[in-house]
């Protein structure tokens, strides 16, 4: 290193707070979660020293990283260090604060769209979730601020998704891309993944069902889901296999998902998978075996929502059109799941019942 470098290294580095690694990942123009990666230590830790900016000091055995990541970065990285040191003492101004927010505000708000989701009331949904996505600006000295907006976009996406809108530059895509994001650079593991296993089923519902269930699979042990959101993986394996015609590889994911959801007493998802289990069976020919498993979903229903009601009503409808005795009982039952889908604004369950109708219309 040549001795003008080495002076400025010894005049930038004497002293580390939060704002010196702040500005250090900056120069290195990482990411929390990748600078975290270079430092060796958790992205949660970096987040913290950050939130905290000149009024937090890492221990002296962190001090002494940051002395070695300085010295073994790039000697532009270095510059742009020690300029950024330069004009931070030169505004001689206090570091200005994240905007103060009402996150306990913020929080309720969220919760209540969660519930305005589950009755599909995707108005009033919408104006509380555009409440604050157009008020925050992000920042990433913010933390709870921050894990408020990534939360915000990913029910966004949910509103998005449960409408049909799902791919192109305003979608539950993009839209989940985005928080994806936030939560990777915030270091929640948990959410990075529920979010990955979200684009999944975006991948399923546009029809690429070989790349869905191949990235499922793959989702069915990753540590960083819980057993809950691994067996849901499991199911939407078969879900993908059935609906691409293989029904029989289907029910060998759909079988083990009911018994561990049996085991775990989710009795939602188990009705759910009971559901996915007659359309397996009726894409085999296997009515009979199709009709008692969708009794059991019709006799354990979901919550009564727009949403479950004309999935479970059209799953029920697609196996009694299957029968040449139930026809006309199926093809009514298929026309009040459209005009549901139709009043709610269920875009994409409305698109497929047009598909479950073409086919059977033509038999």
């Amino acid at each position: 290193m040549a001795t003008g470098e080495g002076n400025q290294l010894a005049a930038t580095a004497h002293h580390w707070s939060g704002r010196e690694a702040r500005l250090l990942r900056h120069a290195l123009r990482l990411s929390v979660r990748a600078f975290a990666g270079y430092l060796g230590v958790a992205p949660r830790t970096v987040a913290k020293w950050e939130s905290g900016g000149s009024g937090t000091v890492p221990r002296p055995d962190t001090q002494a990283i940051l002395d070695t990541a300085l010295a073994r970065a790039h000697p532009d990285a270095r510059r742009r260090f020690d300029l950024l040191i330069r004009q931070s003492a030169e505004a001689a101004v206090p570091e200005r604060a994240p905007a103060h927010y009402d996150y306990d505000a913020w929080a309720d708000d969220l919760d209540r769209t969660l519930a305005g989701l589950g009755r599909q009331e995707f108005p009033q949904a919408r104006l509380l979730l555009d409440r604050w996505l157009n008020r925050f600006e992000p920042n990433s000295n913010d933390t709870r601020g921050m894990y408020l907006y990534g939360r915000s976009l990913r029910l966004f996406g949910e509103l998005q998704q449960d409408q049909g809108v799902i791919q192109g530059p305003s979608s539950a895509q993009q839209t989940y891309r985005k928080a994806l994001r936030v939560f990777s650079e915030l270091g929640t593991a948990r959410r990075v993944a529920q979010l990955e296993l979200q684009l999944v089923v975006l991948e399923e519902m546009a029809g690429r069902l070989d790349t869905a269930a191949r990235r499922y699979e793959s989702l069915t042990t990753d540590e960083r889901l819980s057993e809950h959101d691994r067996t849901r993986a499991r199911l939407w394996v078969g879900t993908a296999l059935s609906k691409r015609g293989l029904n029989e590889s289907a029910t060998r994911h759909i079988v083990p998902a009911i018994r561990s959801f049996e085991s775990m007493e989710e009795p939602a998802d188990w009705s759910i998978a009971h559901q996915k289990l007659a359309l397996a069976h009726r894409g085999a020919g296997e009515l009979s075996a199709a009709g008692r498993a969708i009794e059991v979903a019709l006799s354990h229903p979901v919550a009564d929502t727009p949403m479950h009601r004309v999935r479970l009503e059209t799953a029920h409808a697609h196996i009694l059109l299957s029968d040449r005795a139930t026809t006309e009982s199926g093809m009514t039952l298929l026309e009040r799941c459209a005009r549901t889908s139709k009043r709610y604004g269920l875009m994409h369950q409305l698109q497929s019942i047009g598909g479950i109708r073409r086919v059977f219309e033509r038999a």
